[in-house]
């Protein structure tokens, strides 16, 4: 069991007909687009980097608007990273024009157990700028020699005279760049043309999106259309589509890919026989653990991880997929009081945010009905204070919070295994895979003072190894990774079209790798200054159309002005 859905109604429901002629227009392209060559893909690309920046004020400030939030939050989760993410893919495909395949990242390196990490982040000078001390790399399946991975990469474009084909991205109704971001992955790294179908919740974002990609709209390549679950239906089950992808929850996967609950769709899973006939890939959502290894951490490092974790929580209004849930303490940890009151405090200097999502006060008291949940902030009639349940059973099999995604802002606490930290390690990886829901990303807190025993850092890479997450990341929050466009972003793929946890295949990936086994991405343990994305950063309105402005042409000339808005 995962995120208790609900549904929104749309406004602005597009009409049977409309949808017709959408489906008819974009299969009619389907072909012409999938042979076009690399070069003229990275040309439409790079038109959309401009749309998307001439769009991005409107796009932030009806997004600040709707969800209650200081504009900077929005330009960080929306324009932003949709400029960055297509202007990689026109590179990568400017690099397969050149080559027959993108660049492997920064290269490959093999591990002492043979297998293969594929760096990809930082991905440029300007990323070392902003992110020094992090690193990010793709982590590839057993038995993948750096050769296969290069020879695996882009295989759609591999292909001689591909058919191409239609694929319906179902979008997201909370950050909003995921759809056009999705829109990026299945156009330019599968091949596909695309019908999206904006979410009821955030369909407000749909007409910048829209004018946005535009190149890609006017030439039929693209359409966007409207409605809930019903519009949904119509898209998925239509003779003209080849694919679909969907980010939401997985009660709605199943639906989709099983039928309605009941003897039929039990009949369907033993037999494995779906009632959607074509792939299906997924984004579905996670209770997110972070897991804090036993050591003596100075004041400094507590408060910073402190509001790390807080800044999970309240970004959103807690209503994203990777928003910390699930703080895991080691049993016996002396500092355990002084970090959950540090914990609390930051929380308490955040005023509580309109919780805009379907479901959510239904979510909030059923969830923590039967708990002590320490509020900090004030409810009303639209707002949910943040919520801290301290002290669950780690052996409670029936404990709601452990299997249900609250996609509201509550965050749960436990202690599992000792000071130990090789023995934290293996609990914490024991209680993650095997009792938490979800697959899609996990955090470790570890101090480079412990990684400097080679015993420790032994037991922290087959951590990292054994985690069945999609993105794995050491002291930082997992959103990273997805915001930085280079790094993979999916559930495990572990996870089974009946037993879908978080979902089925990779977004984003602009190194079209294949063969991934989880992304992996770390940085120091305390970053000075603030980062742009903590909750005490008051800057992020200040940097964010600047950071767009680099993202959509990086050049050294626009650095002296983006690093005035972050410091001065």
């Amino acid at each position: 069991m995962s995120t208790l859905s609900a549904t929104a109604s749309s406004n602005a429901a597009t009409e049977p007909t409309a949808l017709e002629r959408a489906l008819a227009d974009v299969k009619a392209k389907a072909t012409e687009f999938a042979r076009l060559p690399p070069l003229a893909k990275a040309a439409l690309a790079r038109e959309c980097v401009a749309g998307l920046r001439s769009q991005a004020a409107a796009w932030v400030a009806r997004g600040a608007e709707m969800r209650d939030a200081d504009p900077g939050e929005e330009w960080l989760a929306g324009p932003v990273p949709s400029i960055r993410l297509f202007r990689l893919f026109a590179e990568s495909l400017e690099q397969i024009a050149q080559h027959g395949r993108p660049g492997l990242g920064h290269g490959a390196r093999r591990r002492r157990d043979g297998r293969i990490e594929v760096e990809l982040f930082p991905n440029s000078m300007f990323d070392k700028l902003s992110f020094a001390g992090f690193s990010g790399f793709a982590l590839m399946d057993a038995g993948v020699n750096e050769q296969q991975a290069r020879e695996r990469q882009a295989a759609f474009y591999q292909q001689k005279d591909p058919a191409g084909g239609v694929s319906v991205i179902l979008g997201a109704g909370n950050v909003s760049s995921i759809p056009a971001m999705d829109v990026a992955s299945k156009m330019f790294g599968e091949g596909f043309v695309c019908v999206l179908k904006m979410n009821p919740v955030n369909e407000w974002v749909g007409p910048f999106v829209e004018q946005a990609l535009a190149p890609l709209v006017s030439r039929g390549y693209l359409r966007i259309v409207y409605g809930g679950a019903e519009v949904g239906s119509a898209l998925v089950y239509h003779p003209l589509v080849d694919d679909v992808h969907i980010t939401g929850s997985d009660r709605t996967h199943d639906l989709i890919v099983w039928g309605p609950p009941g003897p039929e769709r039990d009949r369907r899973k033993a037999e494995n026989d779906p009632l959607l006939r074509v792939p299906i890939t997924s984004e579905l959502g996670n209770v997110s653990p972070v897991a804090i290894v036993p050591y003596h951490y100075s004041d400094d490092e507590l408060w910073f991880q402190a509001r790390n974790v807080a800044s999970m929580v309240v970004n959103n209004a807690s209503f994203n997929c990777n928003a910390a849930k699930m703080l895991i303490t080691p049993r016996g940890w002396a500092q355990r009081e002084a970090f959950l009151a540090l914990l609390g405090k930051a929380l308490a200097a955040v005023p509580p945010r309109r919780a805009y999502y379907p479901g959510a006060f239904d979510r909030y008291r059923m969830l923590l009905d039967g708990h002590e949940a320490e509020r900090f902030g004030e409810g009303d009639t639209s707002r949910l204070p943040w919520a801290l349940v301290r002290g669950l059973d780690p052996k409670d099999r029936t404990e709601r919070l452990f299997h249900t995604e609250p996609f509201c802002g509550i965050l749960s606490e436990t202690s599992i295994g000792s000071q130990d930290p090789v023995q934290f390690l293996g609990e914490a990886v024991s209680f993650m895979n095997h009792r938490l829901w979800g697959t899609l990303n996990a955090m470790l807190v570890v101090p480079p003072k412990l990684e400097a025993d080679p015993t420790i850092s032994a037991a922290l890479d087959r951590a990292v190894v054994d985690l069945h997450y999609g993105t794995v990341t050491i002291n930082h929050w997992p959103a990273l990774g997805y915001a930085s466009g280079t790094m993979p972003w999916g559930g495990h793929q572990s996870a089974t079209l009946a037993d879908i946890q978080s979902g089925l295949g990779w977004v984003h990936n602009p190194s079209m790798l294949a063969g991934i086994d989880k992304a992996v991405l770390r940085g120091p343990l305390v970053v000075r200054p603030t980062p742009m994305w903590f909750y005490d950063n008051t800057k992020a309105a200040a940097v964010g159309p600047k950071l767009a402005e680099l993202e959509a042409a990086p050049s050294w000339l626009k650095v002296p002005g983006l690093l005035a808005a972050a410091l001065l």
